[in-house]
Order: structure tokens, then C-alpha cells, then sequence
């Protein structure tokens, strides 16, 4: 397939801000009048990130620091800009997936839902370029929006990824120093809790194959690691304000983060959203394979 063309549409390119099409769907979104563009900012500050506890970030002059810290805010939105981006084309292939037409419905009602939040989103953001992205969770994810089995697009994206999102969008809200972002970002969770009790519904009533249950476990496995390695994009954010970070420097850093507790509290959450009934083998073969279980600092590195 042509990449220019797939599900997940992280390549896909804006149009100009003064193209009529743009302007006609400007018109069309609910709420255009109370968003414009916002310088970028620091929305969440040194505290939320832990940067607090780490003496390299400690020792840094002022303009270090507000660098770093700017870099792990840019990562933060533009994690959540590619999200909401797949979001659309998730919502749409699932509306071509749609076994009634309840179904068929809500899944047209959940694709306006993510392309007003991309629409949204896009404000707290410099004009997005870039159309592409290396980070391994957002490749992960890409993998699986283009995935053609339905059982693994509900359990991986929409009862464990949208159900996360709940917990990580609320805490970005709570945390968020700016009033704006912060009620942008609680706007959100109505909407992407009925995604997740969506997913969750339609789940309970598959019976999970072998296929599907190999493929879930597999993805999961990958997911999971990626959070038991610990906050991996604020070393690279110091490290490229800060330049080349020994092994045992890197470590210092995660010790000082908490990067057991940082991944152990999200590894629960994790969890916790695997307990229902369907996905019971999931959860035990995930169990046995220590998938939940943080890594301490010395093995993130």
C-alpha cells in the first residue's frame, strides 16, 4: 500500500492556513472561535516531570533548564497531535468494520470527536511540518491501526490505549499550568471515555481466537516495555540540551526520576484495564511473562 494513503495518516500533509478547503472545515468544526494559535510554553513545569530531583537538571543554568524543559512539553503535545491524527483514520476504518448500525454510528460520531481534538491540538503546536515520526510508540501504534483484525483493534487501541489515555489526558489536565490547555484537555475525556466503554462493550462479546490472543500479547508485550523502561524521552531531552550522557550518568538520572515508581504507577493502570472477563488468558500469560513488573534503572539504559 502506498504510504501516502494508509489508516493511521501520520504522513499526511496540512494545507496551507489560507486554503479554502482548510477555511470550509475551519467553518465546520465546533468551536473555532475560541481557539487561535498559542506561542509555545511550558504548560507543565519541572515538578510534573520530576526534573525537580535530578541534579543535572539542578545544575543547569536557566537557559538550559527552560530548554529541556521545553523539549519534553513539545514531546508531550506532539505525542498527543499523532495520537488524535490516528484517531480519525481508526474512527473511520472501524465505521467500514461496523456490524449494525448502532455500531456504524457511533463509530462516525467517535471519528468527529478525534478531528475536532486534532483540530484543537494543533493550536498548542508550531505548524506541524513534520509528517512522519520515529518514536517507538507511535510506530507500535501505527502498526496496529493498519492491523485488518477487528478483536485486536478493540482490546489493544480502545480498551487498553483509550483507556489509558483517560488516566494520562486527566493528569495533564490537573497538572497543566496554563487555564486553557488544561479545560482543552478535560474537554476531552467524555468522549474518550465512551471510545473506551465502546471498545470495551463490543470486546466482551468476541470470542478471542488463538490468532487474535497471539497478536494481542505480542503488541501488549511490546507496549509494556516501553513503559518499564522509564521516562526514556526526558534522557533524550537532556541529552541533547546537555550532550553525550555516560551509562552510569543515564542511571543517576532514572534514580533520581523514580523511574520504578514513575513505571510501576502506570503499570497498574495498565493492568487494571485488562481485568474483564474476555481478556482473562491476556492478563495471566502477560502475568507469567513479568510484563507489569518496573525494571529498575540500571536495566533501562
Amino acid at each position: 500500500m502506498d504510504s501516502k494513503y494508509n489508516i493511521v495518516g501520520f504522513d499526511l500533509p496540512h494545507r496551507d492556513s489560507d486554503d479554502r478547503l482548510r477555511r470550509i472545515l475551519t467553518a465546520a468544526l465546533p468551536n473555532q472561535n475560541n481557539f487561535a494559535n498559542y506561542p509555545q510554553l511550558n504548560y507543565w513545569d519541572a515538578e510534573f516531570f520530576n526534573l525537580h530531583q535530578v541534579k543535572i537538571f539542578q545544575q543547569s543554568n536557566i537557559n538550559e533548564q527552560s530548554a529541556i524543559l521545553e523539549l519534553a512539553n513539545h514531546s508531550l503535545l506532539e505525542e498527543s497531535y499523532f495520537i488524535e491524527k490516528a484517531g480519525v483514520g481508526y474512527m473511520a476504518k472501524m465505521v467500514l468494520l461496523a456490524e449494525t448500525v448502532e455500531e456504524r454510528m457511533l463509530y462516525a460520531l467517535f471519528t468527529a470527536d478525534e478531528a475536532t481534538h486534532l483540530h484543537q491540538i494543533s493550536h498548542f503546536l508550531p505548524e506541524m511540518k513534520v509528517t512522519s515520526t520515529d518514536d517507538p510508540f507511535l510506530r507500535l501504534l501505527s502498526e496496529v491501526v493498519e492491523s485488518a483484525d477487528k478483536t485486536v483493534l478493540l482490546f489493544v487501541l480502545q480498551v487498553v490505549l483509550e483507556g489509558w489515555g483517560l488516566s494520562h489526558y486527566r493528569r495533564l489536565a490537573k497538572e497543566c499550568r496554563y487555564p486553557v490547555l488544561a479545560e482543552l484537555f478535560s474537554s476531552f475525556l467524555q468522549s474518550e471515555s465512551r471510545h473506551h466503554a465502546t471498545g470495551t462493550t463490543l470486546f466482551n462479546q468476541i470470542t478471542v481466537s488463538t490468532f487474535s490472543e497471539t497478536t494481542i500479547l505480542d503488541v501488549l508485550a511490546q507496549f509494556l516495555f516501553m513503559v518499564q523502561v522509564g521516562p526514556q524521552s526526558l534522557l533524550a531531552a537532556i541529552e541533547q540540551v546537555k550532550g553525550h550522557l555516560t551509562r552510569s550518568q543515564k542511571i543517576q538520572v532514572l534514580e533520581e526520576l523514580d523511574t520504578e515508581t514513575h513505571s510501576g504507577t502506570r503499570l497498574q493502570i495498565l493492568r487494571s484495564l485488562m481485568g474483564g472477563k474476555s481478556a482473562q488468558s491476556i492478563l495471566q500469560n502477560l502475568e507469567e511473562r513479568g510484563a507489569f513488573e518496573p525494571l529498575p534503572a540500571h536495566q533501562c539504559v
